[in-house]
């Protein structure tokens, strides 16, 4: 019989603690409970070391996931949404900028366009960025006009000087640089204008306030900001290349939050990477993915502000298949968590989510967040157009790690010249195995109704444990094993569903 020596397999199977489990392996145990109504829960959560979230949902930086309307959206909702880094950095950051321009309480740095520029140009800009208005200045800043979609509604001329349709200055209604919100509500509901730029004594302008800004205060109350007003929202780096180019890029453009983008993030690559983005910026990174209690400790040990946990367990993932690693999820979460707690980091579950139940599961498990990106694939705000299947509706999805996103990538690092297409089809096909696939997600409609539905069950949850914070759901909390036979109960069974 052979020694059963330090690496033998014997050894390293019969060192583990125990089977490895995921979501639908458990149940959460009903406790005593005197919430008497789902609203009296509070679903506040830590994002990073400093940044609060309304609510615990981020949507994933997925190509077919998150970019400006999606991140927006996000926003709105309370969560926050991370900008893929598929994409060209001057890409990426005007998807940052076009978020941080959404709303504000104040914009800093309104668009702006000088008297000569054509209708053309302006129709660019107000498209490239959803605005409904630009301002018109002059040498030093001076305000001389305000042009808006109304005013080149019916222009057909394209050629036509922005001077000869704009809003004069005269006609314009403006407010001092330190105007009080109330005062600037009133100026513009009293005016019955849209825009209020702001100017010195010099007739120089120093900002703008809209009256859509002020209603979505209004309308979006818990949406998640920075300390101007402005939208949150991060965006990924790679590892490799001109990431910290990419970095100072998007650092510049707003972004509130990086995230270090690698599917093995327990690896010198992700460290070294995180060191160098910390050490130029002041700027809160998340670096991820990892799966084991060790790669959470080295990434908060190097200065992680969080750590994603989930290696493998994604809806278009097959990095398990493919390479045989990996971690169930929920085992995954409880032994990080172990780690961040003793660090006070936080760290954000990702992948494996395919019910509010499973995000109440991943936060009671100890996440502060939960990262997800199948059940937002098929919403209006995600890229990519509707498609029409069967009479279905469907909007394309794919993991990051399957065939045409790394073609893709690849392409957009500088192969897209034809004549090094096929050097880059063979050398993907060559060096690398997909861990990824591509598919068709159901469309769902807006995301703030998926994100609703979401956190109404995060709420139900939370009652059914007898919380009323997120914290509390985490110490409260207990999990049972269930058989599959538990799991089938759970389901709804023994009628024909409508």
């Amino acid at each position: 019989m052979p020694k059963r020596g330090n690496n033998s397999k014997i050894r390293r199977f019969a060192a583990h603690r125990g089977p490895a489990l995921t979501f639908d392996d458990v149940l959460l145990v009903p406790k005593y409970s005197d919430v008497r109504t789902r609203r009296d829960v509070d679903t506040h959560a830590r994002l990073t070391t400093k940044i609060e979230l309304g609510i615990p949902i981020v949507s994933a930086n997925m190509d077919v996931v998150t970019e400006a309307s999606m991140a927006i959206a996000m926003a709105r909702c309370g969560g926050i949404g991370i900008i893929h880094r598929f994409i060209t950095a001057e890409e990426e950051a005007r998807e940052i900028e076009k978020v941080k321009r959404s709303e504000s309480l104040m914009i800093e740095n309104p668009l702006t366009l000088g008297p000569d520029s054509k209708i053309s140009d302006a129709k660019k800009v107000l498209d490239e960025y959803g605005i409904g208005g630009i301002v018109i200045i002059g040498e030093g800043r001076k305000l001389l006009g305000m042009l808006t979609t109304r005013d080149i509604m019916l222009q057909d001329n394209p050629a036509t000087k922005v001077r000869e349709v704009m809003t004069p200055r005269k006609r314009l209604v403006t407010a001092p640089p330190n105007v009080s919100l109330n005062d600037a509500y009133k100026l513009l509901k009293d005016n019955k204008v849209e825009k209020l730029p702001l100017v010195d004594k010099s007739d120089r302008l120093t900002g703008l306030i809209t009256s859509s800004d002020l209603l979505k205060r209004i309308q979006f109350p818990n949406a998640s900001k920075d300390k101007k007003g402005r939208l949150l929202v991060g965006a990924a780096i790679g590892v490799k290349g001109d990431y910290m180019d990419r970095a100072k890029k998007l650092v510049d453009a707003g972004a509130d939050v990086l995230v270090v983008d690698i599917a093995h993030g327990h690896s010198s690559n992700a460290i070294d990477a995180l060191k160098a983005v910390k050490k130029a910026w002041d700027v809160q990174v998340i670096v991820g993915n990892v799966a084991t209690p060790e790669g959470t400790r080295d990434l908060m040990k190097a200065g992680a502000d969080a750590v994603k946990i989930g290696v493998g367990s994604g809806s278009i993932c097959v990095t398990r298949i493919v390479t045989g690693f990996g971690v169930p999820q929920l085992t995954a979460i409880m032994e990080s968590a172990i780690v961040a707690e003793d660090y006070g980091v936080p760290i954000i579950a990702d992948g494996g989510i395919r019910t509010p139940g499973d995000i109440v599961k991943a936060l009671a498990a100890g996440a502060s967040t939960v990262m997800i990106g199948g059940l937002l694939a098929g919403t209006d705000e995600s890229p990519g157009p509707v498609v029409l299947k069967n009479g279905r509706k469907y909007k394309l999805t794919r993991g990051m790690a399957s065939l045409t996103a790394t073609l893709d990538r690849r392409r957009s690092e500088g192969a897209a010249d034809a004549i090094r297409e096929k050097e880059v089809v063979e050398g993907v096909l060559e060096g690398r195995t997909p861990e990824g696939v591509e598919g068709l997600a159901d469309y769902k409609g807006k995301t703030e109704e998926v994100v609703r539905d979401l956190i109404g069950g995060v709420r139900s949850g939370m009652s059914y444990c007898g919380v009323r914070s997120l914290k509390d759901l985490q110490k409260n909390a207990e999990f049972i094993r269930i058989t599959s036979a538990g799991f089938k109960e759970s389901m709804p069974h023994d009628i024909h569903q409508m």
